[in-house]
This record gives structure tokens, sequence and C-alpha cells, in this order.
């Protein structure tokens, strides 16, 4: 790409566009987030598996299963740190995931049907192969083994984005987006397992009292009710509601997600002319004998309207998004990721070798690499998409190896799928040799591929015609 297209594209990237405004600038801050979080979130899976490991590693699972009890009134709960983590923190991850779902589905690459569908498509091949892989793998074991098969579908948008970040310019902007498209699709697919599959007795008045709760959430945003404290206690309410009816709780924070308005009550138009005559106002008040409340009353009229200019999912994308990802994740991790390898009675050898672990890591790796890039190809085969802009085909194969590391929603998925530990601790290896190779296969893929300008050059050198031989 030429220097004058270079400046274009990011005159227009930092542009006041709506797209570049609302989208992928919001989206280029998120995945810089997620691309930091990756390393820490690497560093607390090391710790747990070395603590679990040391002289005194019975005290991992001792220290995650200490109870907690709290009782307020009529309600009782009592549930150990690991369940609190996965059960409770594990909600603001999953509400911060379900308003990356909202801006795609309002503003982003899903909004536009042509445009999902590549991605949708893409990360629905990568779910069905992984999972049929695994189940290939299992078939002679049968019992709880077969549960696992939803392991393998999970893409890790921190431990991916942080690798492809680490390529830099390598890789497009319209291919890093279509990896979280993908990614983010991948979610939508995990958090419907997780609803439908992972599910059992459920109490029916629990649940409804939940779906009265969003219900009356949706009710209060049409009328107009604009207090995050209202809406942060109704949260929480909820989320007890959902987690007594037997339904997952993390559902509850997806489905607030999604419930978070894109856009801001004022738009830019109003935020001038109201910041301007709260301005002038403030101006005439100074003036005033004993205007210090009038001026204190002024100001705060101009947080008030300066905080409605910008959208709600902004506002909490913002303030949750540095929570989740450098606290909530990695306490994950570190409550999850402490596979004691000498509980294997047979070995580790064998527990790698187990048919659980080797589909869940066979799945992640050949899985998520020929289920995407195989969907892909079929998609724009038959007009159903176009691949993203200074993308290639050995790009999009290295993008399903990144797709391939199935960290923090695999692990979340096995604790759902396994009462059994030692097939949960046979899954988490597979999980991770499986994240590891198809994270070093994408990465290497990536960086020996041609750069999105050599993609440039050669399209330009194939259009140009054939110079008249003399």
């Amino acid at each position: 790409m030429s220097p004058e297209t270079e400046r274009v594209h990011e005159t227009w990237i930092h542009s006041d566009g709506r797209v570049p405004k609302g989208f992928i600038r919001p989206l280029m801050r998120f995945m810089q987030i997620e691309a930091s979080s990756g390393s820490l979130l690497l560093i607390a899976a090391l710790i747990a598996i070395i603590w679990a490991n040391a002289p005194f590693g019975e005290t991992y699972k001792e220290f995650w299963h200490t109870h907690l009890h709290l009782e307020i009134g009529p309600l009782h709960f009592e549930e150990s740190l690991k369940h609190i983590v996965n059960d409770a923190l594990m909600v603001i991850f999953f509400f911060v995931v379900g308003l990356e779902i909202k801006r795609e589905l309002v503003v982003g690459e899903l909004r536009d049907p042509k445009k999902a569908a590549l991605p949708a498509i893409a990360a629905l091949g990568g779910m069905i192969l992984p999972a049929t892989i695994y189940l290939i793998f299992v078939a002679g074991q049968g019992g709880e083994a077969t549960n696992g098969w939803a392991i393998p579908m999970a893409t890790d948008i921190a431990f991916s984005v942080g690798v492809i970040s680490l390529l830099g310019s390598r890789v497009s902007t319209g291919a890093k987006l279509f990896l979280l498209a993908l990614a983010i699709a991948d979610d939508i697919g995990a958090i419907l397992v997780i609803a439908f599959v992972y599910t059992d007795d459920l109490a029916l008045a629990w649940l409804g009292a939940g779906l009265i709760g969003l219900a009356l959430v949706y009710l209060a945003q049409r009328v107009g009710i604009r207090s995050m404290l209202f809406y942060g206690v109704a949260g929480v309410v909820i989320w007890f509601f959902i987690f007594e009816s037997g339904v997952h709780a993390t559902l509850a924070g997806v489905a607030l997600g999604l419930m978070t308005p894109v856009f801001p009550l004022y738009s830019e138009e109003d935020y001038y002319r109201r910041s301007t005559w709260i301005l002038g106002r403030f101006e005439m008040n100074r003036a005033a004998p004993n205007h210090r409340e009038r001026l204190d009353y002024d100001a705060m009229q101009m947080a008030s309207v300066a905080r409605e200019s910008i959208a709600p999912l902004d506002r909490l994308e913002h303030a949750l998004t540095p929570w989740s990802s450098f606290v909530v994740v990695p306490l994950f991790a570190l409550a999850n990721a402490g596979v004691r390898f000498a509980d294997f009675n047979d070995g580790v050898g064998a527990a790698v070798t187990s048919p659980v672990a080797l589909g869940v890591g066979l799945g992640l790796l050949f899985g998520k690499i020929f289920g995407i890039s195989l969907a892909t190809w079929i998609a724009v085969r038959l007009g159903l998409g176009k691949l993203p802009s200074r993308t290639g085909w050995p790009q999009v194969f290295g993008l399903a190896g990144l797709a391939g590391i199935g960290f923090t929603v695999a692990l979340f998925v096995t604790e759902l799928a396994f009462e059994d530990p030692s097939l949960a601790d046979s899954a988490k290896i597979g999980i991770f040799i499986g994240s590891f190779i198809a994270g070093v296969v994408g990465y290497v893929v990536l960086r020996r591929s041609k750069t999105p300008d050599e993609l440039i050059a050669k399209k330009l050198e194939k259009s140009e015609p054939a110079e008249a031989v003399s």
C-alpha cells in the first residue's frame, strides 16, 4: 500500500464517521486490552499448574473448595470459592461478551447479513468439525465422556488476539476483524450450547422470576430510567434468580449485555446545543451574587449531558473490560487450570493419549483449522461472502489456527460437562496441548505468508494489462 493510501486508510479509521467511531475504534481498543490480558492469563494458568503440582499441591484444591456462607433474610447462598469465580465473577466476563455481541449485531460486521455470512459460516464449520472429531474419539467410552463434545468448539478471544498482536502489520485490519467476528459468532454458539445443553433440573418459579426481572429492566429502559445503580442492583437480583433456576447464571450476564443500549441518549448535535447553553448560563451565573450554588448546579448539568452523550454500552465496556480481562479471567484460569499430574493413576502419558484428551486436543487443532478453512472456502465459492481486504487463503488458514486456541470458554465448558475429576483433567490437558500447537501453527503460517502490502502489489500486478512484446 502506498503512503498516500495508508494515510487515507488511517484518516478513515480515525474519522468521526459512524462506522469507525461507533465500531472500528471501540473494537480496536477492546482488542488491545484483550491482547494485553493474554499474557496475564497465561501466567495465571502456569501458576495454577505449578501450585497444583508442588509438594504442597493438595492446598490448591483445598483452597478453591473453601466454602463461603451468606444469608440475607430468607435468601441463603453457600458456594465454594471456585464456584463463586465460575458462577458469579464470570458473569462480568460474559456480560462483556454480551456487550461485544450487541455491538457486532447493531453496528458491526454481524449487522449486514452479507458481511456476517462469512464469519458466521466459518464459525459454524469451526464448531461442527471439532465436536465431530471429539465424538469419534470418545465413541467407545460412552457414559459421561460424551458430554464433552462442546469443549473443542470454543475460541479464546484474549489468547488469539494476543498472538495476532505479535504479528503487527503483517495481518490486515480486515483479517483481525474477521477473526474477532468469527470468535464472537463462536461465543454465540457456546452460549446457546450452555443454555440448552448444560442446564439440568430447571426450577421454573426461579426462572420465571428471572425472566420477569429482565422484562422489568427492558421496561425501565423504555420509560427512560438512566440510573446505573438501579440496573446494577437489578442485575444482581436477576443473576440470583437465574442461579437458583438451574440455568447457568452467567447467561444472565449475556442477556443483560444484549439489552444494553448501543446509542447515547443525546446525539452530537444535542450535546453541542445543550453544553453551549449550559456554558452560556454558567458565564451569566458567575457574575451573580451568591453564585456558588448555581455554578455547582451548572457543573452537574454539564456532567449529566456529557455522560448521556456516551452510549451506555461504551461506558460499561470502558469500565468493565479491564476488570474482566485483568482480574476475572486470570482468576478463572487460576481456579480451573490446576491439573495435578500425580492424580493420574496410569501416568501423564496415558492421560495425554486418553480418548478425551485426544478428542479435545485434535478437535481444537485439526477441527478448528480445517473446519474454519473449509467452511470459508465453501462460502466464498458459493458467493455467500468474500474474503476481507488484503487477506489471502494462507492468512485464512493461519487465522483458523489462532481460532484453535480454546482456553477460557473451553475450560468453562469442561467444568459444566464433567463431574468426574479425571475426565475434566484429561480434557484440560487436551485444551493445553491442542491450544498451544494450534496457536503455534497459526502464528507460523501468518508470519510466513505475504504481508497485506505484498498481497495488494500482487493483485495490482495481475490486474495490469500485459506489456506488448516488442
